[in-house]
């Protein structure tokens, strides 16, 4: 919520990838209690795509078309076993369908890979069922997750400020439980306001001009 309201605040739109991870109120980020915030976020017009339904990790390629993987949620989690295409297109299309049920928008035609983490055998099968893989900018990867007693708000947010460049795409989290000094309160606003103030405008993956999303596939 805290993420939204600094959002809606700034009139600034993103694109979600999300996944079906634990949350600590109500039953699982994909799930009903969170049906409400995920509506709404539909409504300021944000966008949506798939994270893998149950926060898959690949880990190896394991043949043609089967991979490794080590899921971080669901019945499965932290079990390290062996998916085939079909298996992680399964994943992608969960994400989307759960996503689409919640948001009423139909989702992009693009993922993330958990960790970003991915093999060019992963990418050609996800591509196979209509999923493109997006990263991130160096720039852009803003460090919500680092060790907060080694990567201070203020020096994650000087960072982004000195090096984000035009066309960046940027990548942040909804919640990391593990930074003792948490993030988005610290850096999203000065970091939007920064940005602002250099010149830059905020869009979703669907506006990005070199994505091509709408004959990407």
């Amino acid at each position: 919520p805290v993420i939204a309201d600094i959002l809606a605040r700034q009139k600034v739109v993103v694109t979600f990838f999300a996944a079906n991870e634990k949350t600590k109120e109500g039953d699982g980020s994909l799930g009903e209690h969170w049906g409400g915030w995920w509506r709404e976020r539909a409504k300021e017009g944000h966008e949506f795509a798939p994270h893998t339904f149950n926060h898959v990790y690949w880990v190896a390629d394991a043949g043609k078309d089967a991979f490794r993987v080590k899921p971080s949620a669901g019945s499965r989690q932290g079990e390290t076993y062996i998916l085939d295409r079909n298996g992680y297109c399964e994943e992608l299309s969960q994400s989307s369908r759960r996503l689409h049920m919640l948001t009423g928008k139909s989702p992009l035609p693009l993922f993330r890979a958990p960790g970003g983490r991915l093999s060019p055998s992963l990418e050609l099968a996800a591509k196979s069922c209509g999923y493109r893989h997006v990263g991130w900018a160096a720039a852009g990867f803003l460090g919500d997750e680092l060790p907060s007693e080694k990567f201070s708000n203020a020096m994650l947010l000087d960072k982004a400020l000195r090096g984000i460049r035009s066309g960046d795409i940027l990548m942040a989290h909804l919640g990391i439980w593990s930074r003792r000094d948490p993030w988005a309160p610290a850096v999203l606003e000065p970091l939007i306001v920064g940005l602002k103030q250099k010149g830059f405008c905020f869009k979703t993956l669907k506006d990005h001009p070199q994505l091509g999303i709408e004959q990407a596939f």
